[in-house]
C-alpha cells in the first residue's frame, strides 16, 4: 500500500507541474509587446538531474524546468523524487528518523520573479515524505512588490487568500485560519522584523490517519494555486513602471533572498539530503539589491 501511495503522490506532483509550465508559457505568449518587446514566446528548458547516494549508488533525482522570459524574468518549477538515509547531524530533526535514518520524499516547487513590479513574485511547493512515519506539507504563498500591494485589503492579497481559504474548507473549517497563521509565523524575517510578503498557507508533518483525505487536501493546494496565480499576473502584467519602481522591486528582491538563504526548511532540507544545487537555489531572484 505504501509503494502505491508513492506512485500516486509522484504521478501527482509530476502532472501539476506539466499544468504549471502550460500556464506560465500561455501567459508568455500573450506579453503586451509595448512593455515586453517582440520576440518570441519562451518555453520552459527541462534538464534531468540524478542523486548519488553511499557509494555513489543512485538514489532518486528529478528534472529542473527553468523559464527565463520576458513576463517571467525568472520561473522554476521543479519536481524531484529522492531516498537514502539522513545524516547523522540531521535526523533528530525529522520525525520517525532517529529509529531508522532511512527516507522517502516527492515534491513539487514552484518560484516565480516576473519583470513587470507590479506583478507579485510567488512560490508554492507541496511534498510527500516518508520515514518510519509518513506525511504532507507544503503551501503557497504571495510576496508583492510594491508596498501598495502589500495590504491585507488589496485585491490580490484578498483574491490569493480566498483561493488558498477554498482549498482548506472542504477538508476542515478551521483549517484555513490555522494554515494561514502558520504562514504568518513560518515566513517572517526576525532580522528585519517584518513578514515576508502578505501571506497565505503553510502546513507541514500532515498525518491526519487518512491518508487519501491529507492526499486530496494536497492535490487541492496545488489546483487552487494554478487557478488563481496565472489569473493575478495577467491582471498586472499590462502596468507599465517606472525606473524607481523597478529599483524598488529589487530592494524587495533581496528580502525575499535575505528568507531563502536564512530560514528557509526546503533549502536546508534538499541541501543536507544531497539535491540538486542549482535547483535548490534557484528561488533566489535573478536579479536583487541591498542598500
Amino acid at each position: 500500500m505504501l509503494e502505491d501511495r508513492k506512485t500516486q503522490a509522484r504521478a501527482w506532483f509530476e502532472a501539476l507541474r506539466d499544468r504549471l509550465c502550460a500556464a506560465f508559457e500561455t501567459i508568455e505568449a500573450e506579453a503586451p509587446s509595448d512593455l515586453y518587446g517582440e520576440g518570441a514566446s519562451s518555453r520552459f528548458a527541462f534538464t534531468p538531474w540524478s542523486r548519488s547516494g553511499d557509494g555513489e549508488v543512485e538514489a532518486g533525482g528529478g528534472v529542473m524546468g527553468m523559464l527565463h522570459g520576458r513576463v517571467f524574468e525568472k520561473a522554476g518549477i521543479h519536481c524531484s523524487t529522492v531516498h537514502g538515509e539522513f545524516s547523522e547531524e540531521f535526523r533528530h530533526a525529522i520525525p520517525g528518523a532517529e529509529e531508522d535514518p532511512r527516507f522517502w520524499a516527492s515534491g513539487i516547487s514552484l518560484i516565480a520573479h516576473p519583470r513587470n513590479p507590479h506583478a507579485p513574485a510567488a512560490h508554492m511547493n507541496t511534498r510527500m515524505i516518508v520515514t518510519t512515519k509518513s506525511w504532507f506539507g507544503g503551501g503557497g504563498d504571495l510576496n508583492p512588490m510594491m508596498d501598495a500591494y502589500r495590504t491585507a485589503d488589496h485585491e490580490d492579497t484578498r483574491d490569493f487568500h480566498a483561493a488558498m481559504k477554498a482549498a482548506c474548507d472542504p477538508h476542515e473549517e478551521t483549517a484555513y485560519a490555522r494554515y494561514s497563521e502558520e504562514c504568518e509565523r513560518y515566513f517572517w524575517l526576525p532580522h528585519r522584523n517584518e513578514a515576508r510578503g502578505v501571506g497565505g498557507i503553510f502546513y507541514d508533518r500532515l498525518n491526519s490517519g487518512d491518508w487519501a483525505a491529507d492526499f486530496a487536501f494536497t492535490r487541492d493546494v496545488g489546483t487552487r494555486f494554478l487557478e488563481i496565480y496565472p489569473r493575478i499576473v495577467r491582471r498586472r502584467m499590462g502596468t507599465a513602471w517606472s525606473p524607481e519602481e523597478r529599483d524598488h522591486q529589487l530592494f524587495r528582491r533581496g528580502r525575499y533572498a535575505e528568507f531563502n538563504l536564512l530560514y528557509d526548511r526546503g533549502t536546508t532540507f534538499g541541501l543536507k539530503t544531497g539535491g540538486n544545487v542549482d535547483s535548490i537555489l534557484s528561488s533566489l531572484p535573478p536579479l536583487a539589491r541591498w542598500p
